[in-house]
């Protein structure tokens, strides 16, 4: 079963961050890398993660520089900044809460009625 990417949109800087975090990516290995790490399930389509990474490195999260030559060109690799871990930390918490609410709300949680 596939998931809809409109219920992860809103997480997918989170999701980006944290891969780049693990270790540094190009681009092409980042969409390869949420595939595989969904077992399918969901993947990310490169024009929109490509906008992600611009709209991360724009804002100082991420910054780019270009590798070594691979396979006729030279690839472009992305690497977290200390304002970027930062900010990850933060959108984590952001995410735990969610969770948390969200199991309330599906699952049944504290009713005050």
């Amino acid at each position: 079963m596939r998931i809809s990417s409109d219920l992860i949109r809103g997480h997918l800087e989170l999701v980006v961050l944290k891969l780049i975090i693990e270790k540094d990516h190009y681009g092409y290995e980042l969409a390869n890398a949420v595939a595989n790490r969904t077992n399918q399930a969901f993947s990310i389509n490169e024009a929109t993660l490509y906008a992600i990474m611009q709209r991360l490195e724009k804002r100082g999260l991420i910054q780019s520089y270009v590798g070594t030559k691979s396979h006729g060109g030279k690839r472009r690799y992305y690497t977290i900044t200390p304002l970027g871990l930062a900010y990850y930390e933060t959108k984590l918490k952001e995410w735990e809460l969610l969770k948390t609410i969200m199991t309330q709300l599906l699952e049944g949680g504290h009713e005050d009625d």
